[in-house]
């Protein structure tokens, strides 16, 4: 076993003693907050990819292939 697979065995086992349900949702918090971290996370753009998006939006602009926003506000606005 890894390091990390042994250090989370020894968590779960001494999880698995708690008795007070005060501990036990202050770990389930703290779950869903690191899932909700790690999630929000993978959802990020690095910063090549975000200079692709860039390159390629000024090169569609330069071509002419835009909207202007009375073109989008004619159709999706009210």
């Amino acid at each position: 076993m890894t390091d990390l697979q042994t250090r989370k065995i020894e968590f779960v086992q001494e999880f698995l003693k708690l008795q007070s349900e005060d501990v036990i949702a202050r770990f389930e918090k703290l779950l869903s907050k690191e899932k909700e971290l790690t999630t929000n996370s993978e959802n990020l753009i690095t910063k090549d990819e975000l200079i692709s998006r860039i390159e390629q939006s000024e090169d569609n602009f330069a071509k002419g292939k835009f909207k202007t926003s009375s073109e989008l506000l004619s159709k999706y606005g009210s």
